[in-house]
């Protein structure tokens, strides 16, 4: 089956809310100047180290102090907890914050996207979070946010989502959504990424990687969105390896590439949705201290082939086996492919990014054969709503088993 082209299956699609989006190297000097177009008072959310270990941040303080802007500053380690936010929003609240500014990897930046929707509306993000809250709706309004992120992975500087999560026993991992919560400004500095280690640039990676992949076969997806992934996908595959290991050419060259890449997966997750992947990767990132990018990393490859299986053995066509087919061909370089081959190659790719990238088992954070039924059963969110087709549970199961 060929891809149909685009104007022969425009449909009823919605775009969600975006930020304004400033993109390019050099970026970070422009901060201060966006910060004095909403406040005088601003809340500062980091991480815990990268930024603020950075030359970044003393100028950064510097230029604020010359501007007259007070600030407060909280940083973030680790995943954020609805708690953390109640805490955040409660020293915060009567201090008159008029801007949050987020500046770090996916967690600071959800930190700072909860905390910004939660200063003025006086509830507990629990009210509101997805699928273990009180299931209010959030009234706003959010305090304008700033969002500026120093990993390319989760694309969170684009979407209308902050995911919180709980780990143990009886944890989540839930998003408390609204479009209310996009950024005012997402500013994407590639140079950023200078702070990254290798081991954070492969993992953040493969979970823009994911988010443009599961995205692009969406059931869900557009051609807005599809034109979005794709060049992301692009981007990622002319950028990633440099990055990583250099090569002929400097780490550093890879980094726009990889910003972008990441950019464009947070903007098409938001307008598409996922797939199987994320929509595992809830359950593991709740029960096992599993970091989000590697569950992407080390399940990838063996979600892509389910899918692919599938959707060779399904009786309705499917426009999602002509785009596997596609990436396919992008990234093994062979445009000459036909259909099968080239999904069977794409297949053949993301197994030998799991093996290069070294990527962890699913055991290795704890995982046994006594709990693969319950990450399937918890999978059934959001994300796993919008892959290209329903897997069975014993599909998910094997799935699973394979990386364990």
């Amino acid at each position: 089956m060929k891809e149909t082209p685009y104007l022969e299956r425009l449909g009823a699609f919605r775009l969600s809310p975006l930020p304004e989006i400033q993109f390019g190297r050099q970026g970070i000097e422009r901060l201060p100047a966006l910060i004095a177009r909403y406040g005088r008072r601003i809340l500062l959310v980091t991480g815990r180290r990268s930024f603020v270990d950075s030359p970044h941040w003393p100028a950064l303080q510097s230029a604020l102090a010359e501007q007259e802007v007070s600030w407060a500053h909280v940083s973030v380690a680790g995943e954020p907890s609805p708690r953390l936010v109640d805490e955040i929003v409660a020293a915060q609240r009567e201090a008159g914050i008029e801007a949050v500014v987020a500046i770090g990897g996916g967690s600071a930046l959800d930190t700072g996207k909860a905390v910004a929707g939660l200063l003025r509306s006086g509830t507990s993000v629990m009210d509101h979070l997805e699928g273990v809250g009180q299931g209010l709706p959030y009234p706003g309004p959010s305090v304008p946010l700033i969002a500026v992120p120093t990993t390319a992975g989760t694309g969170s500087e684009a979407t209308r989502n902050a995911v919180l999560s709980e780990q143990g026993p009886d944890g989540f991992k839930k998003s408390f959504r609204d479009d209310q919560l996009v950024a005012r400004v997402a500013l994407v500095d590639p140079d950023l990424l200078a702070g990254c280690s290798s081991d954070q640039l492969a993992a953040n990676g493969m979970d823009a990687f994911t988010q443009l992949l599961e995205s692009y076969v969406s059931i869900n997806a557009s051609p807005p969105t599809d034109a979005l992934a794709w060049s992301g996908m692009e981007a990622f595959y002319r950028s990633f390896w440099t990055a990583l290991e250099g090569g002929h050419r400097a780490p550093v060259d890879g980094y726009p590439g990889l910003a972008y890449a990441s950019l464009m997966s947070g903007i098409t997750l938001a307008q598409a949705g996922l797939g199987s992947v994320h929509g595992l990767a809830s359950p593991l990132g709740a029960l096992f201290p599993i970091p989000h990018g590697v569950v992407c990393g080390t399940l990838l490859a063996e979600a892509t082939a389910v899918n692919i299986a599938a959707l060779r053995e399904c009786e309705e066509a499917s426009e999602a086996l002509p785009k596997y087919a596609r990436v396919g061909r992008l990234l093994g370089e062979a445009p000459d492919l036909n259909e099968r081959d080239a999904c069977d190659a794409l297949v053949v790719t993301l197994r030998e990014w799991t093996r290069r990238l070294a990527m962890p088992r699913l055991g290795e954070f704890g995982m046994t054969g006594d709990d693969l039924a319950r990450v399937v059963a918890d999978s059934r969110g959001g994300s796993m709503k919008t892959n290209p087709l329903v897997l069975g549970d014993q599909a998910l199961t094997a799935l699973l088993a394979s990386r364990l």
